[in-house]
């Protein structure tokens, strides 16, 4: 892609996603993520009808009577887009390829960060963290985002989301709300470290508001009978053989996406994780409002 090229996909992008950030996301972001993260302000005594959750018992102990700790909402909210940049996402077999839709959801959230005067930031990640925009405002920032979103090539081609959050949780000190951008076809793996380790997927949900929006083709899920076909795994390079006139075959592609799908949920269910999926010739601007909505 040349510069030119680029420069019209840019602005293509800037204009289909700065109006729907604007005009749709920006109340529901608003009302939905801004002022989650809530800073310690000062104690008062306790008062009929306050939350007991809020007792700060210390103080009560020390005092003799109840008192309460009160929050006040931070005024600045800072978004983290974690964008799989994998060989899987060059893939698509409708209308665009996983990775235009990864690029047109992301942009779409980092105009509705910036509408709402907060900082946003990307991590790139394949099997390694491969590019980090540290967080910032502002529209030039936010073009800057998508020009790398829409040319940026990593040196690897495998996937490794623990690395990704992993970066996250050293790099982002403060309490963020973070998209895991990814087709999710290799999720997040148990840490090899063993027992009493706990997995970066459960540490970065704690410290974090983190939500899984993935991103998938309908081949992922389904294969086309259409006869002797040769498959190349876009991460690894390996190629085989598969076909797709064999009910067989196709039932056991289609079980191996619904067991991914389960392993997904049991995952989500355990960090409580918010998610979305979003099929590349599908409207994602539902998907997201179903996301804001969670």
């Amino acid at each position: 892609m040349n510069s030119e090229e680029l420069l019209q996909k840019v602005r293509k992008i800037e204009i289909k996603t700065h109006g729907l950030s604007r005009n749709i996301f920006a109340g529901e972001y608003h009302s939905q993520f801004k002022g989650r993260g809530m800073a310690f302000s000062e104690v008062r005594e306790y008062q009929p009808g306050d939350d007991v959750r809020s007792i700060d018992w210390n103080v009560t102990a020390r005092m003799n009577r109840p008192y309460i700790k009160i929050y006040e909402e931070e005024r600045e909210l800072t978004v983290m887009l974690l964008v799989d940049v994998s060989g899987s996402r060059n893939f698509g077999s409708v209308s665009q390829m996983k990775r235009d839709s990864m690029a047109e959801v992301a942009a779409t959230l980092a105009f509705s960060t910036i509408e709402n005067n907060d900082k946003v930031g990307v991590i790139f990640f394949s099997d390694q963290v491969e590019k980090f925009i540290p967080p910032k405002k502002g529209k030039s920032h936010v073009l800057h985002i998508i020009r790398e979103l829409l040319s940026f090539e990593p040196d690897h081609t495998g996937t490794d989301i623990n690395a990704a959050l992993e970066f996250l949780i050293n790099a982002q000190k403060r309490r963020c709300t973070a998209f895991l951008i990814s087709d999710l076809i290799t999720p997040p793996q148990p840490s090899p470290k063993g027992r009493g380790h706990v997995d970066p997927i459960v540490i970065a949900s704690r410290k974090h508001d983190l939500n899984a929006i993935q991103i998938y083709d309908r081949r992922d899920a389904e294969l086309p009978e259409v006869g002797l076909l040769k498959v190349k795994d876009p991460e690894t390079g390996a190629r085989v053989w598969a076909d797709t006139s064999l009910a067989s075959v196709r039932q056991a592609y289609a079980k191996a996406w619904r067991d991914q799908q389960e392993a997904l949920e049991t995952l989500y269910s355990k960090t409580g994780m918010n998610h979305v999926s979003i099929r590349t010739d599908e409207d994602f601007v539902k998907a997201l409002m179903r996301l804001f909505k969670q």
